[in-house]
């Protein structure tokens, strides 16, 4: 019996060291119990309200950090925005004295109520970041903060690019709830979101000029939508296309201009010509991806380009109409004598009505019937009576037909060298007349473009 009492002391001591050495449970602590408190019979599929008749008012706050792309042909911009949506979750309250002075708390937001407000523009996935926690406070306002990354759609007008000014809206709405379940309000007041741009970034290409809000309610089978609308106005800064686009451009229209002093019978003028337009066919190819484009309108600097172009070819083919007019033969010469005369008289104030018609009738009467020039033979008479007197001196019968020869080749010479001269100069005053004409036309169509680019920029 001895034995057996000492083994049963042995064993029971052995147990009750073995229950000493059995650690304690830890005690849950404040943030975990306030969370399995708060979310042990929530239901996250209904909207957080004791009387089901009170509307939950959604608070919206937009701050606009930078403005990412502008697609003029699919009418979509790209925007990053600082988004905060703010509501009152009647069911997440609690006495912060009970929960170890615990007044906010970070929860996931797939486990709670999330108002179903989305953005009407909305077209694209951007990368926005996700963050899945949204901070609850003791007397259960929800904040929800969060970076997006929107793609939306845009009536983006490019009439006046790149002096262009864009109005881009932001609609928020709810998606299924109707003004009496969900109601939408400003967290900050419609002047102050306007005018903050403290976070933009503001070295880029678009200038944001401000943010107006607008509250407005849309009626849809009886009943009321609350809906938000920021304006997000923005302006391009043109200086880039300026530098790399206009400029350019402008140089070679100076340099053709330039170009009507070089000699029309020089025969470089042409070349010259075909060169700036070649070179400017090249360049506007090199921009073509620099320009927006839209199917409905194109932009003023696209029909900027188009009548920079038609112009280098006018300009070329009124010097190719003048240098076909200097290498007219002689025979194209007289039959042009008529209209040579009138663009003589009219196209020059150097001359009086008195010379132009004298001109005219000396230039008509000088035709014979056979084609030729009819010339004063006297020194023919002047011949035979020398000969008459001295029959026998054939010696100068020969010298006086060879001088009579060769004056009469002097004066074919220099009536032909005449009639050139005079019908170079008309070509000169013809090229004179055109180029006045270009230049009128290139002085009222740079003053029109200018013209719209600055009531587009003012307006």
């Amino acid at each position: 019996m001895g034995k057996w009492e000492e083994h049963n002391k042995l064993l029971a001591g052995s147990h009750l060291e073995r229950v000493d050495s059995v650690p304690e449970k830890p005690k849950r602590s404040a943030l975990n119990q306030l969370t399995r408190t708060l979310l042990r019979k929530y239901d996250c599929g209904v909207r957080p309200v004791l009387n089901w008749t009170s509307p939950t008012v959604v608070y919206i706050d937009l701050i606009i950090q930078s403005v990412l792309d502008v697609d003029g042909q699919t009418q979509k911009v790209t925007t990053s925005i600082w988004y905060r949506q703010i509501w009152k979750d009647e069911f997440l309250v609690w006495d912060p004295e009970e929960f170890d002075g615990i007044t906010e708390i970070s929860l996931p937001s797939d486990a709670i109520w999330v108002p179903d407000v989305i953005i009407s523009e909305f077209v694209d996935e951007g990368k926005s970041p996700i963050i899945p926690y949204v901070y609850v406070n003791s007397s259960g306002t929800v904040k929800n903060y969060k970076p997006i990354q929107v793609v939306s759609a845009c009536d983006l007008e490019i009439y006046a690019f790149p002096f262009d000014k864009q109005n881009c809206t932001l609609t928020f709405r709810s998606w299924l709830h109707s003004v009496n379940e969900v109601d939408l309000a400003l967290w900050r007041s419609a002047e102050v979101i306007a005018n903050d741009t403290r976070e933009y970034m503001n070295d880029g290409e678009w200038e944001l000029l401000s943010v107006p809000s607008l509250y407005w309610k849309m009626n849809m089978a009886d009943r009321d939508y609350a809906h938000i609308q920021f304006n997000v106005l923005i302006r391009r800064r043109p200086l880039l296309y300026v530098v790399g686009v206009l400029l350019p451009s402008i140089f070679l229209m100076v340099v053709d201009v330039i170009s009507f002093y070089l000699p029309p019978n020089s025969g470089t003028r042409i070349s010259f010509k075909i060169s700036i337009l070649l070179g400017y066919t090249v360049f506007r190819v090199n921009l073509t991806n620099e320009i927006p484009a839209t199917a409905i309108k194109t932009p003023l600097i696209g029909v900027f380009f188009a009548v920079c172009m038609a112009l280098l070819v006018l300009s070329l083919a009124k010097s190719i109409f003048v240098v076909k007019l200097l290498h007219h033969n002689e025979k194209e010469v007289k039959e042009m004598s008529i209209s040579a005369c009138l663009l003589d008289k009219y196209g020059s104030t150097d001359q009086t009505f008195s010379e132009s018609l004298f001109t005219s009738v000396r230039t008509l009467d000088d035709v014979d019937q056979s084609g030729g020039y009819e010339f004063d033979l006297s020194p023919e008479a002047d011949l035979l009576s020398l000969t008459e007197a001295r029959d026998g001196s054939l010696q100068l019968e020969k010298v006086l037909q060879e001088v009579v020869s060769l004056k009469l080749y002097l004066q074919e010479e220099e009536n032909e060298g005449s009639a050139e001269a005079e019908w170079l100069a008309l070509c000169y005053k013809v090229d004179k007349f055109l180029f006045r004409i270009y230049l009128l036309i290139l002085l009222i169509y740079t003053s029109t473009l200018l013209l719209l680019w600055s009531s587009w920029g003012t307006g």
